[in-house]
Formats: structure tokens, sequence, C-alpha cells
């Protein structure tokens, strides 16, 4: 566990340990106003129980960074919002609820490898890569005058169900990469 110097230091993805729980900078704002002392809102989730809540920080408070590891794992399956992960090392399966994973959810199909963030030697939560191929299961031909309105975008379907917007040259079958992070299209595999 190290101290944290700066404000600056709380940046998005930073885990900091509070109250015994491991909290992740989900957003974080410098704010500076005249007379006053520079203030760091931030707004932090809990990886844990994937509790979201939102804390400002003064120059001078003790904010230390959580020791967290780190182990491989391959997610199998989900079930009545249960999302069911095998450990690659121990074969050991654990859980964890949809309010947990959050977002991360929407990008989860079965025998995918994950990076599984331990706290206190448990796991607390997934990491996936920034980036993430998955297949289009459903999407419309594009048609002559689709883009006479502006609409240059459309609609697909993906492998695990959520839908994103993605050019009009994709199509059904199709592999594209996807941002974990914003939900985006990047481009087509």
């Amino acid at each position: 566990m190290t101290v944290i110097q700066s404000l600056t230091e709380l940046r998005q993805g930073v885990v900091i340990e509070q109250d015994g729980q491991p909290w992740q900078v989900v957003a974080s704002d410098f704010m500076r106003k005249a007379q006053r002392k520079p203030v760091m809102r931030t707004k932090l989730r809990n990886l844990i129980v994937g509790r979201v809540m939102e804390q400002s920080f003064k120059p001078g408070d003790r904010i230390e960074t959580a020791d967290l590891g780190r182990s491989k794992a391959t997610f199998l399956y989900e079930d009545a919002g249960q999302c069911t992960f095998m450990d690659a090392t121990t074969f050991d399966q654990f859980s964890f609820t949809a309010e947990q994973i959050g977002d991360q959810r929407r990008y989860l199909k079965p025998d995918q490898e994950v990076d599984v963030m331990l706290f206190n030697d448990r796991p607390a939560t997934i990491d996936l890569p920034k980036k993430i191929e998955l297949k289009v299961t459903q999407t419309n031909d594009a048609s002559r005058g689709d883009t006479a309105q502006g609409s240059v975008t459309k609609e697909a379907e993906l492998e695990t169900g959520y839908i994103v917007k993605v050019p009009l040259f994709v199509k059904t079958g199709d592999t594209i990469r996807v941002n974990t992070e914003t939900g985006d299209y990047v481009d087509r595999v």
C-alpha cells in the first residue's frame, strides 16, 4: 500500500482503499477557486459491491492505494444475474453479481479469458482489455439512400446481445472490435 502524495494522482482507473474496501476512481475533476484550497471531486465505485459514491478530497487528506493482486480466470456462464468464472490456476469457481461487474457484463462470452483483481486474496472484480473482438449476429443491410438523411451508422447486435452503432459496411457474421470503456465500435477485424 502506498500513500498518494498529490491530488492529481487520483486519475480514472486508480484504486484506493477506504474503510477496508477497494474503491476505483471512475471520474475525477480538479477544482481550484480563488481564495480557496484546491479540491479533487471524484466519483468512486466499490469493486466488491459495485456501489458508486461521490467524494471530495482536499490537500492533506491521507489517501492510500489499494493492494490488489491479479489472476486469470475464464468466464463460464451467466444465470439469474450471477456471472460465474473459473480460476485458471486453481480451477475454483466464483461468481459476481451483475451490479459488481457493471457494464463489462455486456462484453462477456463463454470461455473468454479475463483478468481478475484480487483484494485480500479474494476476487473483487474483473478487468477486461480496452478493446475486445465480438461477432455481429444480426444487422440490417445497407440500402441505397441510407446516407441521404446524414445517417452513416446502423445498429448491430453482437454475440453477447449488446447493441452497438456500426458503419454501414458492417454485415452479419463480421467480427468487430469494440472499446470496452466507451462501448463504441472501433474497427472491423
